[in-house]
Order: C-alpha cells, then sequence, then structure tokens
C-alpha cells in the first residue's frame, strides 16, 4: 500500500505538472471507485488546476471552481502518469484502470487497481474536509507542530500495541504497515509493547525513529516519477518485507508474523531482545 512519503512523492510530482492545468477529461471506468455523485466527475472538466496538497494517504486536486478531485490509492491502486494520454477507449470491467484524467496539454493520468478486492476510493467534494477518512485523520507526523510531546500525549493512555497505534489514521496520519516497522526497527521497540506503558527514554527513541524514518523516505521518494516511487520504496526497507534476511543493523535473521491479509517484519535481536514473537495476532512473546 503507498503510504504517505510515496502519496507526498505523488503530489510533488503532480504539483510540479498541473498547476494552471485544465482539465480535459475525467472519466470513472469502475463505478465502485467513486464515492460521491454531487458534484458530478464530470463537472471537473473545463475547471483548471490550482494546487495539489496530501492528507495523511489522500491525495487532493483542488481546481478553480472550487471542487476537488480527492483520490486513495489502498492497498492495491497505484497512478500512471502520461506525457501523451492514450486515446484508446477504456472498457469497464476489461482493465484494470479505474478512473482516466487528461490535460489541456494531452497530458494526464490513470488511476489503477489490481486485484479483485477493490478499496481504490474517488471523491469529487467541495471541501476536503467531506470525506469520511480525511475528517477522522489523527495529525500528520510531518506538520512543524508534531513534537515529542504531542507524540506522549497521543501514546498516553493507551492499552493497545505500538504497532497498532502507528498505523492507526485518526491517532497519526499517513503511517502503514511498511513504515511502523521500519519506524519500530529503527527505534528498537517491539511492536508489541503497549502505547501507554513506554517509558520517557523509549518515547525519544520513538520519536527520533519516527521523524528520521519518514524524513528520510520523504527525501528519496522526492522528484521521483510515479514508475519509480515503489522500487524506491523498497529499496529504502530495512525490515519490512525482508522475511529471511540479515538485519542491516545486527545480522540477525529478519523475522515475520502473519495476519489474515498482512505480515509484519522485525528483528529480534534489535527489538525483542532475542525472543521470538509467536504467530498469532494477539500474541505475547514467547516464554
Amino acid at each position: 500500500m503507498p503510504e504517505m512519503p510515496e502519496v507526498q512523492g505523488l503530489v510533488d510530482y503532480l504539483g510540479e505538472r498541473l498547476a494552471g492545468r485544465r482539465v480535459t477529461k475525467a472519466r470513472i471506468s469502475a463505478i465502485s471507485a467513486l464515492k460521491t455523485y454531487d458534484p458530478p466527475i464530470e463537472s471537473l472538466e473545463g475547471t483548471t488546476v490550482v494546487a495539489t496538497s496530501r492528507h495523511g494517504k489522500f491525495v487532493d486536486l483542488s481546481t478553480d471552481a472550487g471542487t476537488h478531485l480527492v483520490f486513495h490509492l489502498a492497498k492495491a491502486g497505484w497512478l500512471r502518469w502520461y506525457d501523451l494520454l492514450p486515446s484508446t477507449v477504456i472498457r469497464p470491467g476489461k482493465t484494470p484502470i479505474a478512473l482516466r484524467v487528461g490535460f489541456d496539454d494531452d497530458s494526464g493520468f490513470d488511476l489503477t487497481e489490481a486485484g479483485t478486492k477493490k478499496s481504490l476510493a474517488v471523491y469529487v467534494v467541495r471541501d476536503p474536509a467531506e470525506v469520511p477518512g480525511i475528517a477522522r485523520l489523527g495529525p500528520d507526523p510531518l506538520d512543524p507542530s508534531f513534537d515529542r510531546a504531542a507524540l506522549a500525549s497521543l501514546l498516553a493512555g493507551r492499552r493497545t500495541q505500538i504497532k497498532g497505534v502507528l498505523r492507526d489514521q485518526s491517532i497519526i496520519a499517513g503511517i502503514g504497515n511498511a513504515y511502523s516497522d521500519e519506524i519500530l526497527h529503527a527505534a528498537k521497540m517491539s511492536p508489541y509493547a503497549l502505547a501507554g506503558n513506554l517509558d520517557d527514554g523509549e518515547i525519544d527513541r520513538l520519536y527520533a525513529a519516527l521523524s528520521a524514518t519518514l524524513a528520510e523516505a520523504v527525501a528519496a521518494a522526492s522528484g521521483k516519477p510515479p514508475a519509480d516511487l515503489k522500487d524506491a520504496k523498497r529499496r529504502g526497507m530495512r525490515v519490512h518485507g525482508r522475511r529471511g534476511e540479515a538485519c542491516p543493523v545486527c545480522g540477525d535473521e529478519v523475522r515475520s508474523v502473519f495476519f489474515a491479509d498482512n505480515s509484519l517484519e522485525y528483528c529480534p535481536t534489535c527489538q525483542t531482545g532475542g525472543k521470538l514473537l509467536a504467530d498469532r495476532r494477539l500474541s505475547r512473546l514467547l516464554k
């Protein structure tokens, strides 16, 4: 799933190319992807893009008509950019393309979604806060106001595993499965540690790891075209998606815990005192 660094990379890339561009085409080919009906998506045609921004993992293209094209790529969605938008006819149900948007310089993009579980979401709204997922977002960890004290306040009293806290968009916006693994590895912290039980030193480490990991990932994504962002993300991972490989810090084997539809990765030496995490959702450390 694209997370905040990759989404920020998309926003920066689109922002450079779309400011001042007039929308000439906005066509949905996967009806399930469109979550709003008023304004209709066709109302974007003829408007001019004035800004591109990010809300957590949502991309927001705002227009001079006061409307916003907002989309969330979910687990299997992606954006294909074209300097010359294809003229081929999109056949609903016969293509992974969910949305095609074209501009007055003949450029454009498709939103695509692989697999059978369709979660990609497209909204046309007058205010981004009308999107339920945006309305419930917690603070953005890249915001200057998100300091160590802000993180400590969010963690206080939470009887929830820290891995889940980092992934909860209503607590902190933009972090998902991959970067929560990376942050916890950098912080030398078990994914099963209870958020409300972290002491001052652990919160210090967590804040430093969160800030550095996300800043490095955003810098790595900056300036890259959409086609290169996924590979850049994979190359930057130290433990996530590295099951069976050697931890780059200590050399121990990276281990996984599998859940219904995803997994987490961690280093036992760096994060759990050498103990293995049992492979079930509510596990504690093996005795």
